[in-house]
């Protein structure tokens, strides 16, 4: 039997790669790259995995923020350097006891397995017990994931790698600034200007391109994708700038609750996808988001009960069109479940267009005031909220990208409506002047 050595293909790391593969390599359990563009990440992700695979029997994941992505940029990739399938290059399929295509699966002869996941579903996975997870794209990924499966490799000592490029200041620049200061984590961050993947003159032809192809925000995406910036904003965010001005001025800050005020929740209801509750009070004129909610795999009575848990006093609860639906279980209405529960003023909105929510949000963030530290994975998701993309003609479509920031930017959405339509409207009626005698003549009054 032909041996072949691991990892396979005749690979080794670049030179740029080499430390933190030594990191890994030598027993590091912790490390985030935060890499330019085809830099290489997966490529030293996908190896790092297979050599994990034969000196520990375990499962490994590959995880995407979402699995349709996880299938074209990891399952189906091609190395264009080599023509090959680069799942073939780190795992020889003499290694391989059985793929599976449809599930993006491979188990291996030693018994190990290693799959693409998307943090989108990874709670239908859980069970599994990875020893390895490579969270790819980091920056897009829903941060909770990482929440969620943490423990398990504390218990069984596995190892997390996040690779990504920037988007923005998020989870991603936090987890980067924290693990510089941690020994036991492998932390880089690595530009175009640092590597010798690309020559100065490909670089400046690529910023000029850039450019060129985008005027508005070309430069600032060059800066994200190959000057690894956190500063740069986020193609195609709904509300970007005006979370971006709301940092500026001073609005995400320490919010505390207000005593003597009514607080307002906003609902975005759901099952399997995340259940977002916010919580606001209206004072002089400021909306003060003072906390935040947000679940998964939980029935209405959960929330409720988190909600009484709370010191507020609640004023009313806005609730989308969907409320009227028949809970999953029981089918009983969840707007009776909220009312049996002893919830009071329960309101349902009607069912409204997503540009019109969107145009009332943008409306309701200059006014905004967000509290950083019980509501930052809200703040996250506002700021990564966007359109989503026609790979086909190369331009955003008008409308928004499903992933994990929806929840959170829909309940906003319930929240800037119910507020709009609560305010006092104004008296539009045209009056005519009153006439008044003077001295020397009529005057209006």
């Amino acid at each position: 039997m032909a041996q072949i050595e691991i990892p396979a293909s005749g690979w080794t790391p670049r030179a740029h790669q080499r430390r933190a593969w030594s990191f890994m390599d030598n027993g590091g359990l912790r490390s985030i790259l935060i890499w330019h563009r085809r830099a290489g990440k997966d490529d030293v992700a996908l190896h790092r995995a297979a050599v994990s695979a034969f000196e520990r029997v375990g499962n490994y994941w590959h995880m995407l923020p979402e699995a349709a992505q996880a299938r074209k940029a990891i399952w189906d990739a091609v190395n264009p350097h080599t023509g090959r399938r680069r799942i073939d290059e780190a795992f020889p399929k003499e290694l391989r006891s059985a793929t599976h295509n449809n599930e993006m699966f491979i188990r291996f002869k030693n018994g190990s397995t290693w799959q693409v996941v998307g943090s989108d579903n990874f709670n239908s996975l859980v069970g599994a017990a990875p020893v390895g997870i490579v969270f790819s794209e980091y920056a897009l990924a829903n941060p909770t994931s990482w929440g969620i499966l943490r423990p398990i490799l504390l218990e069984n000592g596995g190892w997390a790698m996040f690779i990504t490029t920037p988007r923005g200041n998020n989870h991603a620049s936090r987890m980067y600034e924290a693990a510089i200061e941690d020994p036991n984590w492998f932390a880089e961050k690595l530009s175009a200007y640092d590597t010798s993947v690309f020559t100065p003159e490909q670089l400046a032809q690529e910023k000029l391109e850039y450019i060129r192809e985008n005027p508005e925000d070309g430069e600032a995406l060059f800066e994200q994708e190959y000057e690894v910036s956190f500063a740069a904003a986020i193609r195609g965010s709904y509300y970007g700038k005006l979370m971006a001005a709301a940092q500026d001025e001073g609005r995400i800050t320490t919010v505390p609750h207000v005593l003597g005020h009514p607080v307002w929740t906003a609902w975005d209801l759901g099952y399997g996808d995340s259940m977002v509750i916010w919580m606001v009070q209206q004072i002089a004129g400021s909306v003060r988001v003072i906390d935040l909610i947000s679940g998964s795999g939980q029935g209405i009575p959960h929330y409720v009960s988190e909600l009484n848990k709370k010191p507020y006093a609640y004023t009313e609860h806005l609730v989308p069109h969907d409320a009227e639906n028949g809970e999953v279980g029981t089918g009983e209405r969840r707007i009776d479940v909220m009312r049996r529960l002893g919830m009071k003023n329960v309101r349902v909105l009607p069912r409204l267009g997503v540009d019109d929510g969107i145009s009332a949000v943008r409306n309701l963030l200059p006014r905004c005031m967000f509290d950083k530290d019980r509501t930052q994975l809200g703040i996250d998701a506002l700021k990564q909220y966007r359109k989503s993309w026609d790979d086909v003609n190369k331009v955003f479509r008008n409308a928004p990208l499903h992933d994990w920031t929806s929840d959170f930017a829909d309940a906003l959405r319930y929240l800037a409506i119910g507020l709009r339509d609560k305010a006092p409207k104004k008296d539009t009626k045209t009056r005519r002047p009153m006439a008044m005698a003077g001295g020397n003549g009529w005057m209006a009054g």
